[in-house]
């Protein structure tokens, strides 16, 4: 059986490492909150008080990190990549800039490890349920040797090229489209909302007609709540519209509307908002335009 270092036990994480373990994989893995390190032991992992621990002798590597910076302290300045053992793969399932992916691969390729860029869509939701999207890039003779632990993770594992980059790239443009929906379906309420037509009929509406989609039936609801519970915060789309942006500029390619939609969630998190629901960048339309929040 495969044996698992884990980097990054937050709230995505945590549930994805829970899942290798019903898997009967076995697991070590690290966090810097004690505690996430504490409830894995708890749950039958094995815990480890440094990056480099967690990488110990392990055949497969996760990174499940908040950013490209955190992936290379833990790999380079942390020693995991010099713990992992000769010939294992670095799986890197955090969302990050393309350019950055592709260094670290280069430098982990280097020092004789494999490396796969994994990022992942679907959210707490599917990292509990193991129902992830799962975007690979890197040699189909690498991610088919790492396919049984990927498949812990998602239902929907997809090899979407051959060099690390390309599933960056994939989640960026995800993350893109997730992100001007959700901007957009905003300001489609504010204009409704400015001139007094009842939100939860229009949503009503909407969801039944050719303007209805998954986005949104999801946050549309919530997007008419004062305080929503949090599903993805704000300060995610801040971040990785950031990515989208960083994205175009390295391809060349202009991505104005993701810009207009970066600038509008800056804006939320600017008012002290960034750890609010993200369907709750209408704040800061209803900051412009002089309108409030249906309930």
């Amino acid at each position: 059986m495969t044996k698992v270092g884990f980097i990054g036990l937050g709230s995505m994480g945590m549930p994805m490492a829970r899942n290798l373990l019903a898997k009967g994989f076995p697991v070590r893995g690290f966090d810097v909150r004690e505690q996430s390190v504490a409830t894995l032991v708890a749950e039958g992992g094995e815990g480890a008080s440094t990056a480099a621990e967690a990488a110990m002798g392990a055949d497969l590597l996760v990174l499940m990190v908040v950013n490209a910076a955190q992936a290379e302290a833990a790999l380079f300045d942390s020693g995991a990549l010099e713990a992992l053992r000769a010939g294992g793969t670095v799986v890197l399932m955090a969302t990050c800039p393309p350019v950055a992916v592709e260094a670290l691969a280069e430098r982990v390729e280097a020092a004789g490890r494999r490396f796969i860029d994994a990022p992942v869509s679907g959210g707490v939701v599917g990292a509990t349920s193991g129902t992830l999207t799962i975007m690979a890039a890197a040699p189909a003779a690498v991610v088919a040797d790492a396919k049984p632990v990927l498949d812990a993770f998602g239902d929907k594992v997809f090899h979407v090229g051959e060099k690390p980059g390309q599933g960056a790239t994939v989640k960026a443009v995800n993350q893109l489209l997730c992100g001007v929906h959700i901007a957009v379906m905003a300001e489609a309420f504010a204009l409704a909302a400015k001139v007094g037509v009842d939100l939860p009929v229009l949503l009503q509406i909407m969801s039944g007609s050719s303007a209805s989609s998954w986005m949104l039936k999801d946050r549309g609801p919530r997007m008419l709540e004062a305080d929503p519970v949090v599903t993805s915060a704000v300060d995610i789309f801040v971040k990785d519209l950031g990515i989208v942006l960083e994205a175009g500029k390295g391809a060349k390619t202009a991505l104005p509307l993701a810009a207009v939609a970066h600038q509008m969630f800056l804006a939320t998190s600017g008012r002290g908002e960034g750890d609010a629901d993200d369907s709750q960048v209408i704040r800061a339309y209803h900051a412009l335009n002089g309108t409030k929040q249906t309930s």
